[in-house]
């Protein structure tokens, strides 16, 4: 049922492709916006000031946007799980909060500072978490074994294998 280090590092380099694309899609349309200042004679001491105070929060919150934003949807993955076919779930296994996906996200510097220790936990724990996923209590689970409910996209998460309860 739940997904294993394996299954999740594939996602994630799925996952830091498609970061990668939306990287270049901003240094592209920065590189405008900088053209832009030139353009207008702004002073470079203010073109950098501008493009310091904006650049990094925006660049930022692309890959917390992006996590956060797909974790808390109903399509409860990003693109790389969704390849992989695993979810994001809560401790009753429903869909996350974009509160709670936003504190996976974040938490995940925690998992990294540590020699990405919090990472490598997930081949480890019983239930297969990282550390970031212990601190905002989800689950990475193999989609599979969740249970459809009205439509083909939102999950509650009933096993529907009684082999993996």
């Amino acid at each position: 049922m739940y997904s294993g280090f394996w299954k999740r590092f594939c996602a994630y380099l799925i996952d830091s492709i498609v970061l990668t694309g939306a990287y270049i899609l901003f240094i592209f349309i920065w590189a405008g916006f900088e053209l832009f200042l030139n353009a207008m004679n702004v002073n470079q001491a203010i073109k950098e000031l501008i493009l310091g105070i904006l650049g990094v929060p925006i660049y930022i919150s692309i890959a917390w946007l992006y996590f956060a934003l797909f974790e808390s949807s109903n399509l409860r993955a990003t693109l790389g799980k969704m390849a992989l076919g695993i979810i994001v779930v809560d401790e009753e296994q429903t869909r996350i909060t974009f509160l709670r996906a936003t504190a996976r996200y974040w938490s995940k510097i925690l998992s990294a500072v540590i020699l990405f220790i919090g990472f490598i936990m997930a081949g480890f724990t019983p239930k297969k978490q990282a550390l970031h996923d212990i601190v905002s209590k989800t689950y990475l689970v193999n989609k599979k074994y969740t249970y459809k409910e009205n439509d083909n996209i939102q999950y509650t998460g009933k096993i529907i294998d009684s082999r993996m309860k």
